[in-house]
């Protein structure tokens, strides 16, 4: 069966913002998740490109940038913003960072320190903020700040396995 593209994906909200705690464990889970799938590949196998889609070094370090996006949401809702922050906007290509050079110690390193600062915004959230809601602007629903740790988290979830379905091509070829 094909895997839901992250685009098609939706989300629905209607947990308690107690949760939060449990979704902090997944958003630390991701690290080493991480380091296990890549830290034994070559080079070669993290710059493989398949049907044309993103590596794996490609994967973490979207990741990677993709954190300034869940703090600068947490910095939406403490700001009162009624609506969130988009995701990135599409830039050139000749804009785009080239992750395939890059050390994967370092893809790593730097995922790390901006999920452990994302973490740590959402733990020095008071009860207050926890129930603050703004739009998310492309799913059209009121999100909470562990409604972004949920968000992430199935972020997180989407690229280990397209992550692990690179290794796994690779392992057949």
């Amino acid at each position: 069966m094909q895997r839901t593209k992250w685009l098609d994906r939706r989300f629905n909200f209607d947990f308690p913002a107690g949760l939060l705690e449990n979704v902090i464990v997944r958003l630390n889970n991701t690290l080493p998740g991480l380091k296990q799938m890549v830290l034994n590949l070559s080079d070669k196998q993290l710059i493989q490109k398949p049907d044309a889609k993103w590596s794996v070094k490609e994967h973490i370090g979207h990741l990677a940038a993709t954190e300034n996006l869940h703090e600068g949401r947490i910095d939406d809702i403490l700001a009162g913003k009624k609506v969130l922050r988009p995701a990135f906007v599409k830039k050139p290509e000749s804009e785009k960072p080239d992750y395939n050079r890059e050390d994967i110690l370092d893809l790593l390193h730097k995922f790390e320190v901006k999920r452990q600062r994302f973490i740590l915004r959402l733990e020095d959230l008071d009860d207050e903020t926890q129930n603050s809601l703004s739009l998310h602007p492309r799913l059209q629903v009121m999100m909470r700040p562990v409604d972004i740790a949920l968000f992430a988290a199935e972020h997180d979830d989407h690229h280990l396995a397209s992550i692990r379905e690179i290794i796994k091509d690779r392992r057949q070829d």
